[in-house]
């Protein structure tokens, strides 16, 4: 069976979390397909250059719906959406759009790094298919 795959998205003034996060759990994290919008992805990849990113476009530019687009294929196992819930975001539609997709379909949610550490090993000792 094909490995588990996780789409990680953060939001800029969340990016850095996202790196610490994808560094503490880097052991984990090579267990899995992961997926990342743009800036996101390459973050992770400079500072985690032993762990495999596929790089989507930029959450503004595309990202966000390509990983909807993604959940809605069933090609997504769990998204790790860290949100910066005091900002602004200009295209607040495709946030909230990602979301919905991940809520409709059922897919684990991590919004913050505290859910993301509870959900990783989960998702890490689950067949890809089976409920997390």
């Amino acid at each position: 069976m094909s490995a588990r795959r996780l789409a990680l998205v953060a939001h800029d003034r969340k990016k850095e979390a996202m790196v610490a996060f994808a560094e503490r759990h880097r052991e984990t994290l090579r267990k899995f397909d992961l997926v990342a919008t743009g800036t996101t992805g390459g973050q992770i990849i400079a500072r985690c250059p032993d762990l495999t990113v596929t790089r989507l476009k930029s959450g503004p530019l595309g990202g966000d719906q390509q990983i909807g687009a993604l959940i809605a294929e069933g090609k997504v196992d769990g998204l790790f959406f860290f949100v910066d819930p005091l900002s602004p975001h200009p295209h607040d539609v495709d946030v909230k759009a990602l979301m919905r997709l991940a809520l409709v379909y059922d897919i684990p949610m991590a919004l913050n790094p505290a859910t993301a550490g509870l959900m990783i090993d989960r998702l890490a000792s689950s067949e890809p298919g089976s409920p997390a």
